[in-house]
C-alpha cells in the first residue's frame, strides 16, 4: 500500500477542508509570531510534520527510503524558504494579505514556464497566458499599496517573494511526482527539511523568543505552537490527495478559498480590514491564477528542469 488514508470525503471537499485548515494554521501562526521566532516557528511546524508523517509512513507500510535525495533537497530549501518567509509575513500583515501573496504562486508558476520556453528557443507562448500574467502584477501592486500606507512594502515584497519560492517548490514536487515518489515520503522530507533548517536558522540566531514577547511563555503559547503543524500537515495531506484524485482544474480554483477563509477569520479573530484596493487586487490575483491554470503553458520535458 503506497498511499495514505484519507476519510471518505470526495477530492473536492478534501480541497476545501484543506484550505479551511490553512486558514487555521495561518491563525496559529500569527498568534504564535507573538511568543516564538519564525525560526522556532518553522521548526515546529517541520517536527510535528515529520512526526505525523512518519506514524502514517509507518501505518500503510510506505518505506521512507529514497532513490532522488537530491530532488527532495531541492524540493525542501525552496519550500521552506518559501514558508519561513510566509510566516514571517503572518506575523506583521493582515491575514488574508500575507495569503494572497503567497497564493501568487500559480502566477509565479506561469512566469517561470514562460521564461523557459523563451530562453530554449523562443518557443510561442499562448497570449491569454501572458494576460494573465500582467493581470496578476497589476493585483500585487494593488495588494501591497495598503502595506506602503502603513510603512510595510519590504514585509509585503517578502511575500512576492514567498509566492516565488512556492511555485518553485512545487515544480520540485512535480518532478518529484514524475521520479515515482508517493505523496507520504515527499511531505515526509518537507517536513523533515524544515525541522533542521528551522533548528539551525534558530540556534545561529540565538533566539527563539519573538523579540514581542517578554516573561514566561504561556501555556496557550505552545499549544498555538502544536497547532501550527497539526493543521499545517492535515491540510497538506488532504490537500495532496485531493489532487491525486481529483480534477487538476477544479482542485487549483478551489484553493483559493484558502484567501477567503483567511479574510474572515483575520476579521474575526485580529480586527483586521482591508480597502477597495487590496480586495480588488485580490480579486485580480484570484483571476489571475485562475487563469494561469486553464491556459496552455510550455510543457517541461525533465524533472532537470524544474532545478532552480
Amino acid at each position: 500500500m503506497s498511499r495514505f488514508t484519507t476519510p471518505r470525503f470526495s477530492p473536492h471537499t478534501q480541497m476545501v477542508l484543506a484550505t479551511l485548515l490553512f486558514a487555521c494554521m495561518g491563525v496559529c501562526v500569527k498568534l504564535a509570531s507573538v511568543h516564538f521566532s519564525t525560526a522556532t516557528v518553522v521548526a515546529a511546524r517541520g517536527l510535528i510534520g515529520a512526526v505525523m508523517m512518519a506514524f502514517i509512513a509507518h501505518a500503510s507500510r510506505t518505506s521512507l527510503r529514497t532513490t532522488v535525495p537530491a530532488l527532495h533537497i531541492k524540493r525542501g530549501l525552496a519550500g521552506v524558504a518559501a514558508l519561513a518567509l510566509w510566516f514571517y509575513c503572518m506575523g506583521r500583515l493582515p491575514l488574508a494579505t500575507a495569503v494572497t501573496l503567497n497564493y501568487m504562486s500559480s502566477v509565479w508558476m506561469a512566469v517561470y514556464l514562460v521564461l523557459r520556453a523563451w530562453l530554449a528557443g523562443g518557443r510561442r507562448v499562448d497570449p491569454r497566458l501572458l494576460t494573465a500574467v500582467a493581470v496578476g502584477f497589476v493585483g500585487v501592486g494593488l495588494v501591497l499599496h495598503p502595506t506602503i500606507a502603513r510603512d510595510q512594502i519590504g514585509v509585503g515584497l517578502l511575500g512576492v517573494a514567498s509566492g516565488m519560492l512556492a511555485a518553485l517548490a512545487y515544480l520540485q514536487v512535480s518532478a518529484l511526482g514524475r521520479a515515482g515518489e508517493p505523496e507520504v515520503r515527499v511531505v515526509f522530507y518537507f517536513s523533515l527539511m524544515g525541522t533542521l533548517l528551522g533548528a539551525v536558522i534558530w540556534l545561529a540566531s540565538g533566539a527563539w523568543l519573538a523579540p514581542s514577547a517578554s516573561g514566561d511563555t504561556p501555556a496557550l503559547a505552545w499549544l498555538e505552537l502544536i497547532g501550527v503543524g497539526a493543521f499545517a500537515t492535515l491540510a497538506q495531506l488532504l490537500m495532496t490527495r485531493a489532487y491525486a484524485t481529483g480534477r487538476a482544474l477544479v482542485n487549483a480554483n478551489l484553493q483559493y478559498l484558502g484567501i477567503v477563509h483567511a479574510a474572515l477569520f483575520g476579521m474575526l479573530f485580529f480586527n483586521e480590514s482591508i480597502g477597495v484596493d487590496g480586495v480588488l487586487g485580490m480579486v485580480l490575483i484570484v483571476a489571475a491564477g485562475m487563469a494561469a491554470t486553464r491556459f496552455p503553458a510550455p510543457p517541461l520535458t525533465s524533472s532537470s528542469e524544474v532545478a532552480p
